[in-house]
């Protein structure tokens, strides 16, 4: 391997970390919710608040929409460089809340930075990955993301003896990490194919890309991303931020809160390694992002015919995590960073993000509601949920395997 191919996959990994620190933040708050539900005595409408303006939700869908516009007008390396610095301040909050309203604040604010760090980090990525390995260096991230959950799980399982001051060293080891990632990224060299956009637009109404970006051939591209990822999301979200204490609530033995979810995590990095990193660059990707969506329709479709069972639900791990690695977050990723031209790929990543996160947030208000009245009822639309999105990604995901960003933006113009 060739030295400027090492520096690109260093690049690739160490704008992928934000992922890692998105999800872990989401997942260990999950692990949190519980505690805090005995310490604060929180009601299910407060559970449902944090979770809507989690990391997890609306307020990382705000930070993405500011973050992408401010990526494409000063470039992805002045974002990606410092948001990190503003995700450990917001950590504090977590690390030492004292009370409900630290634990509201310290998640928008963790929220705001990982959104912003979203489309800067997955621009980057797509922008200076090879051609034929985009999708490849697109897995390592989501490989990042999935790692995140397992570490902070597998760590939780080992730290519940010690309570909440277990769950405090979670959140301080995310704080800390992206104190490094922001030393670590400030050697990183600024987005090559950015830079000549940039120069290629002096002189031109700043105006140009936003009449652009809702132009039919991209609004067309925001919705069909919006509805895809955005259904599947609202699935992902509730079983990244609630399944911990949903666990709790169906009174299943406590390791089932850590260790299965660990595992979904875990067999998800394994699919995106062997599967999507293999052959999305190379084969019909419709194909897989169908294979996937069926996987997923199945997997939950037994939660909610057999119920929230330990044998059920670790059935129902195993399949997700299969479908996982190579469905609708990774092609998120790749399709929404190959969609749209330079000029306006991170605000158009934003935007979609930000729908997709926002969403997302008002879903979460009701879910605590809708698992303690009737699981079976929320089962069910979620499964829907994801029979919507299978369906939307047939119809109209993209064949860009193999091509360059610049033979894609020629083609849709």
């Amino acid at each position: 391997m060739s030295d400027t191919q090492d520096h690109k996959w260093r690049n690739t990994i160490l704008a992928g970390l934000a992922n890692y620190i998105d999800a872990g933040s989401i997942v260990a708050g999950s692990v949190a919710l519980g505690l805090w539900k005995q310490i604060y005595g929180l009601s299910d409408g407060f559970i449902g608040l944090i979770g809507a303006f989690s990391a997890n939700a609306i307020s990382a869908g705000i930070g993405a929409l500011i973050g992408g516009i401010l990526c494409d007008k000063f470039g992805r390396k002045k974002i990606y460089q410092f948001d990190m610095i503003f995700y450990a301040f917001g950590m504090l909050f977590l690390v030492f809340a004292s009370a409900p309203w630290m634990i509201v604040l310290g998640f928008v604010l963790v929220g705001l930075a990982v959104g912003a760090d979203i489309p800067a980090s997955w621009s980057l990525i797509a922008e200076q990955a090879p051609d034929d390995k985009r999708g490849a260096h697109s897995g390592v991230a989501q490989l990042l993301w999935y790692l995140g959950p397992v570490a902070v799980l597998v760590a939780a399982y080992f730290l519940q003896p010690w309570g909440i001051t277990g769950v405090r060293w979670i959140f301080a080891h995310l704080a800390v990490l992206a104190i490094a990632l922001t030393f670590l990224r400030s050697r990183m060299r600024e987005s090559e194919r950015w830079e000549e956009a940039q120069a290629a637009a002096v002189g031109q109404p700043a105006s140009r890309g936003w009449r652009e970006l809702f132009s039919p051939r991209y609004l067309g591209a925001i919705l069909f991303l919006a509805s895809m990822y955005g259904f599947w999301n609202l699935w992902a979200g509730f079983n990244g931020f609630f399944t911990p204490y949903l666990v709790k609530e169906h009174n299943l033995p406590e390791w089932v809160a850590t260790i299965v979810p660990a595992a979904y995590f875990l067999i998800g990095m394994i699919s995106i390694l062997t599967i999507f990193m293999t052959l999305s660059d190379k084969v019909n990707q419709r194909l897989l992002f169908g294979i996937s969506a069926a996987l997923h329709v199945v997997g939950m479709g037994i939660l909610a015919i057999f119920g929230f069972t330990l044998e059920v639900y670790i059935l129902h791990v195993v399949i997700m995590g299969v479908a996982g690695g190579f469905g609708a977050q990774s092609f998120f990723q790749l399709w929404s960073a190959e969609l749209f031209p330079t000029t306006i790929r991170s605000t158009a990543q934003g935007l979609t993000f930000a729908i997709v996160r926002i969403s997302l947030g008002i879903w979460s208000f009701f879910v605590p509601w809708l698992a303690s009245y009737d699981y079976t009822t929320l089962a069910w639309i979620l499964t829907g949920f994801l029979i919507a999105s299978g369906v939307i990604g047939l119809v109209w995901a993209p064949r860009n395997e193999g091509k360059s960003l610049e033979e894609i933006a020629a083609e849709r113009a």
